[in-house]
């Protein structure tokens, strides 16, 4: 499955590595911290994508078209409300 993760706070860093242990996810993880996404890619089999998950182009770069599951792990209302405007169609 296709997994994408807005944030790689906490909650955002432990699901990507929980949700990477399974050899069926394919996880994608989105933050503007590029240290803390270089950490990330370095200790899990995962994709990172450096940017705001509030601009619609980071999230297209990060896979969003083709993406059925998303774990929403961030803090910030407008990067929530821009992935909830995301149409089920992409």
């Amino acid at each position: 499955m296709k997994i994408l993760i807005l944030g790689a706070g906490q909650v955002g860093r432990t699901a990507a590595d929980h949700l990477s242990r399974e050899e069926a996810n394919e996880v994608t993880v989105v933050d503007v911290n590029e240290d803390v996404l270089r950490e990330l890619q370095d200790r899990l089999d995962v994709r990172t994508v450096a940017g705001s998950a509030a601009h619609p182009t980071v999230l297209e770069a990060a896979g969003t078209p083709t993406t059925p599951s998303a774990r929403r792990c961030l803090g910030s209302t407008d990067c929530r409300s821009t992935f909830s405007s995301i149409p089920s169609s992409w």
